[in-house]
């Protein structure tokens, strides 16, 4: 089951910051479009319900800037460790003799993985049209999966939405299995 606009604004009002009014149909597919994704349901569900703003939390309501940065950002950690520190994922095949070789498959091969899309400084949902997705931590190859969906996540990162309540997007303790993403999920394991 997906996060409801009930549990989006749940998980709105426990955050200890300012929150916006919600991302509009057209506000989203806008975004969407210029940005070249689309945001999982839950996602979607929880910016329209409201947009969390200050520091670290993406403006989606802003040209390009900075959001382009941090849409590329979970490739690019990935891309400096293969040049920088060696990093190879096993289902790439033999890696490559040369560095910018390596870099080149890589980067052709990066470009098949869900996109990552950012949800507070580097923590990341995937975009993908199914609810109930992890959201990950994302530090070039280290990943961890931050909580098995998005209610989840929020709840751990920021506390509870209701005491002792769920969000109805996944187990309230943050302890349910994530659902698996190709490649994000295989860094996380």
């Amino acid at each position: 089951m997906g996060l409801t606009q009930a549990a989006a604004h749940a998980l709105l009002k426990a955050l200890p910051v300012a929150v916006a009014e919600g991302l509009t149909a057209a506000e989203v597919r806008a975004a969407e479009t210029r940005f070249g994704f689309v945001f999982n349901p839950d996602h979607k569900t929880f910016l329209m319900a409201g947009l969390p703003t200050g520091n670290g939390w993406p403006d989606w309501r802003t040209p390009r800037g900075s959001l382009a940065d941090r849409l590329s950002a979970p490739i690019e950690g990935v891309l400096f460790d293969v040049e920088e520190n060696g990093f190879w994922a096993p289902a790439w095949g033999d890696r490559p003799r040369t560095t910018g070789r390596a870099v080149d498959v890589a980067r052709r091969n990066l470009a098949q993985v869900p996109l990552l899309v950012p949800v507070f400084k580097h923590r990341y949902a995937p975009a993908l049209p199914k609810p109930g997705l992890p959201v990950f931590s994302v530090m070039q190859t280290d990943v961890i999966v931050y909580g098995a969906d998005l209610g989840t996540y929020l709840r751990r990162e920021f506390g509870p939405a209701e005491p002792g309540g769920s969000d109805g997007a996944g187990g309230a303790d943050g302890t349910a299995e994530a659902v698996r993403v190709p490649f994000w999920s295989d860094l996380a394991s």
